[in-house]
């Protein structure tokens, strides 16, 4: 680990020396593993904690538990981590307790170890935890232990638990953790009670009672063969992406964590239950096993009172395409990478609308998230098989960032503390490696990249992996660009168009014959706006072209979209963007996004040249759909030369893939892409652009494959079933 070149395959070889560790103990060993969580090598420091906890003996507990108050945070969190393998102690689970209180990731680590230890310590847990509420005042906290209490599934937890939910003088948020909680144990008269009253009162806390006497409910009706279709002929399938707020008409598109992902939900499951698929007659396909799609649940974030009219309408609806909320129980709608904390609240808002859809033949999960992984721990407990999309993430941003120097040895750790790096990058490991079946994007390299990053052989079991390109509707495209070319041709607007041209207007009268440099996208470091911003800054780029950036909630800010507006400012003062040429409109809709993606193209007489260009900033793009729609509006893109967009931009031809981090090689592509949009054969490109996406990469072919996927899946799942059944 100490001599390997790159920081992933030092993250790879951390397995194999948890493996020495746990076949070589000793005190010989046990010393070398200590010198190195010391040393300034922070990846071998947190390498040497999993495989310390590998090892056996009092001793190595002992070390552990004091690890547990390190003064370096990444040290607690992996410690904490470490300690869930472990046999419980009471001083480590005073000090978890105490992390748990803290917050943060190490919260959710800690919460995680003592719900395990729960199990063959419930006395000690559920003490400690009660001992430690009369000690600690904040709200945030008092939540947190109330919640990891409800986690001890033990009677000795219920008293305590229903002391609370009816303390008129406690804190409201440890009230609401108390009460759903009160959900989740076996049914009890008293218990039953108890949320009834709270419901019939009316208060804040009605809504989340009235949850909890769902889940009583769910809990004692015998459990499901989900393997079984409950209705109709066809499949029903759940996705998930938790960290957005999702709904048909993409709203909130590039808010937050509202991005790629988001509007690919919406487009696939509308494509999944209409059933239209490429080169069949029918809604049938003749390939083996296929079932078509009657249901498709998206699942997203939503308060209490979304997740109750959710499960109404799951009673009702057993077709079409339907949106499921998710009450994470806490008012703040943190980023994905500050979201570790609703686990619990994740996993049982999952729990309950996948019991309520009445029969899920599978998942799909798409990220390495918090999501994902309470809907991983949902499907096990419920026995749905899990279609897992397996992506280099974080891997190949541990990989951009160790080329581009920002991370190294030095630094790992304390980076890690922020973006999880680790505890993703297993968390993918664990995905695919349990998943029913795995799907990948399409990479120059796949095999090898996957092997090199993540350490799969997709080789090994060929059966269980499908190559599945995104896909997009090309049809909002299309209606994009007719408008657009409409109002370029003097005809009236529609309200998009219209409203970019007013926040056109806004630029000085020397500008306003420039082309733009348009991207979309969340504002977040690995999408690199602020880097875009840099290298237009910087160069000529200034005074030839405008730039606007569509996405951010700006208003109101997450930390991610703070630092990158920070950065901006930086560059260009805020009060002179729209001077200098920067347009930040904030996020939009998809649709009005398409329309100004299209008019980046057609341009705006009196407002903006034609010819523009579509510029993606980020680190690496897996697939990238934003990428896609610009090239189907006819327009040559920039984007990063790693990951997905190798596999359908052609270098000069329909785009520009370069180093996306490096201001000096961005800046070059863009100029490339300038000059490749005024070129001689503009117009035959922008027509081959939008034939490469009609063939390759239509949400209607996406569908097609997953469909595929999924029948094939359920088949499996049911053949496995007839086997244990008819096993001796």
């Amino acid at each position: 680990m100490k001599q390997t070149d790159r920081l992933v395959d030092a993250l790879r070889l951390a397995d194999d020396l948890a493996v020495q560790a746990a076949s070589n103990g000793g005190v010989r060993n046990l010393r070398i593993l200590r010198s190195a969580i010391s040393s300034n090598d922070q990846i071998v420091a947190i390498a040497a904690i999993h495989a310390l906890a590998k090892m056996g003996g009092e001793e190595v507990d002992l070390v552990l538990s004091e690890l547990l108050s390190s003064e370096h945070g990444f040290v607690r969190e992996h410690a904490a981590w470490a300690h869930r393998s472990r046999v419980p102690r009471s001083e480590s689970i005073g000090r978890l307790i105490g992390l748990v209180a803290s917050g943060g990731f190490v919260a959710m680590l800690s919460q995680r170890t003592l719900e395990a230890w729960s199990s063959a310590a419930p006395d000690l847990v559920a003490i400690g935890l009660e001992s430690a509420l009369l000690g600690v005042s904040d709200p945030g906290s008092r939540y947190r232990l109330v919640e990891t209490l409800g986690l001890v599934h033990h009677p000795v937890a219920t008293a305590p638990l229903m002391r609370t939910a009816q303390d008129e003088n406690e804190d409201v948020s440890a009230r609401v953790a108390a009460v759903a909680a009160l959900g989740q144990r076996p049914e009890e008269p008293k218990i039953v009670e108890l949320l009834t009253h709270i419901v019939d009162a009316g208060e804040k806390l009605a809504e989340i009672a009235r949850l909890s006497l769902v889940d009583l409910d769910a809990h004692k009706t015998p459990e499901l063969d989900h393997a079984i279709l409950q209705h109709g002929t066809g499949l029903t399938v759940a996705q998930l992406f938790l960290h957005a707020d999702i709904d048909p008409l993409l709203s909130h598109s590039g808010s937050g964590d509202n991005g790629g992902i988001a509007t690919l939900l919406v487009r696939l499951g509308d494509a999944l239950v209409a059933g239209i698929h490429p080169g069949s007659n029918d809604e049938h396909s003749e390939e083996p096993h296929f079932l078509p799609v009657d249901r498709v649940l998206t699942l997203s974030r939503g308060d209490a009172l979304e997740a109750s009219q959710s499960v109404a309408a799951l009673g009702q609806s057993r077709h079409g395409h339907i949106y499921g909320r998710i009450p994470l129980l806490q008012d703040a709608k943190p980023s994905s990478a500050n979201a570790w904390t609703m686990l619990v609240a994740a996993r049982r808002g999952i729990s309950r609308i996948l019991r309520a859809a009445e029969g899920v033949q599978a998942i799909h999960l798409r990220m390495a998230d918090v999501g994902s992984l309470a809907a991983f721990d949902v499907a096990r407990a419920l026995d749905i098989p899990v279609v897992f999309t397996v992506a280099p993430d974080p891997h190949a941003v541990i990989d951009s960032m160790d080329r581009a120097g920002t991370l190294n040895r030095k630094n790992f750790g304390d980076v890690d503390e922020v973006e999880h790096f680790w505890f993703r990058a297993r968390l993918v490991q664990r995905l695919a490696t349990n998943s029913a079946h795995s799907v990948f994007f399409p990479r120059p390299n796949l095999r090898h990249d996957i092997i090199d990053l993540v350490g799969i052989d997709i080789a090994k079991e060929p059966r269980r992996h499908t190559i599945v390109p995104e896909g997009i509707d090309l049809g909002v495209i299309d209606r994009a660009v007719l408008e657009a070319q409409s109002l370029a041709s003097g005809r009236p607007g529609t309200a998009a168009l219209l409203e970019l041209r007013d926040l056109l207007s806004e630029l000085p009268e020397e500008r306003r014959g420039l082309p733009l440099l348009t991207s979309v996208g969340r504002f977040h470091r690995v999408k690199g706006m602020a880097t875009i911003v840099e290298a237009w800054a910087g160069s000529d780029l200034r005074h030839r072209t405008n730039l606007l950036l569509i996405g951010g909630n700006l208003q109101h800010p997450s930390a991610d979209e703070r630092e990158q507006l920070t950065r901006i400012d930086a560059v260009v003062s805020p009060a002179d963007r729209i001077t200098e040429g920067l347009v930040l409109p904030g996020h939009r809709p998809n649709d009005t996004v398409a329309r100004w993606v299209a008019a980046t193209r057609t341009g705006l007489p009196g407002f903006s040249a034609p010819n523009g260009v579509y510029v993606c900033g980020s680190l690496k793009e897996e697939f990238g759909i934003a990428l896609l729609e610009a090239m189907a509006a006819g327009l040559p893109v920039v984007g990063p030369n790693n990951g997905g967009p190798a596999t359908y931009v052609e270098q000069g031809r329909t785009g520009f893939l370069t180093t996306t981090w490096n201001t000096t090689l961005l800046r070059d592509a863009i100029d490339s892409a300038l000059r490749c949009a005024v070129a001689e054969g503009a117009q035959e490109r922008a027509a081959y652009a939008r034939s490469v996406v009609q063939e390759r990469f239509t949400i209607e072919a996406m569908a097609h494959t997953l469909n595929q996927v999924y029948s094939d899946v359920h088949h499996d799942d049911i053949e496995l079933r007839r086997e244990l059944i008819s096993s001796p």
